[in-house]
């Protein structure tokens, strides 16, 4: 009950999100956020040793379902810094076409973001902040390509993380939240015929586990 002459209080005096649609925007944004500030810390490090070049950022959905992670970049992804420019790329949105995927739903990353000469030097602490990069998107699914890039989730400190098999193709479950699904390298699979029926092999099985999502 308001006495008489006095103006209602507003049903949500602090803009809180009040509907499912305005919270996840809030979310959206956050996220945005978070990984802006993500990539500017990237671009400023210096801890490992790739001279005046910068490092290959991700690209993609901030809140993607699917978190496509490979090991280090090419030259075409070094000359635009972005992961999975070029070749690799073009395949991958080929495939998730064909599997009818929606390619907003989708993140793409490296575990080795500096354009060393040899991956091997980039540094820990450096490739180890993956694991802020995945926490900020939220993935429902990681996409490894290869075994490299398997070799660094398997040291990566993430909570109640499990081991994954290298076996292509099968669904896992990498934390209590995140499914975890072993590919070969997209980049190795690019020219030889049996080496593209191999990973495809492997990448479709990401087809039935998106057609099996449950509806937000």
């Amino acid at each position: 009950m308001h006495s008489q002459g006095q103006a209602p209080e507003p049903s949500n005096p602090r803009g809180v999100p009040a509907t499912d649609d305005e919270i996840r925007e809030k979310y959206l944004e956050r996220a945005i956020r978070e990984l802006n500030t993500f990539a500017r810390e990237v671009q400023a490090c210096r801890d490992c040793p790739r001279g005046q070049l910068m490092p290959v950022l991700g690209s993609g959905h901030p809140q993607a379902d699917i978190f496509l992670l490979k090991y280090s970049a090419r030259p075409s992804e070094v000359e635009e810094g972005v992961a999975f420019y070029g070749r690799a790329g073009n395949a991958l949105m080929k495939s998730l076409k064909r599997l009818s995927i929606d390619p907003l739903a989708v993140y793409g990353t490296l575990c080795v973001k500096c354009p060393v000469a040899d991956p091997a030097m980039a540094d820990p602490g450096c490739v180890g902040r993956l694991v802020e990069e995945m926490a900020i998107v939220s993935p429902k699914i990681v996409v490894v390509m290869g075994a490299e890039a398997l070799g660094v989730l398997g040291e990566l400190d993430l909570p109640l993380r499990r081991e994954l098999s290298p076996t292509y193709g099968e669904l896992q479950r990498l934390t209590p939240s995140i499914d975890g699904l072993y590919v070969p390298n997209i980049d190795e699979a690019l020219d030889e015929d049996h080496a593209k029926r191999e990973f495809w092999a492997a990448f479709r099985v990401l087809g039935q586990w998106w057609a099996d999502l449950p509806p937000y």
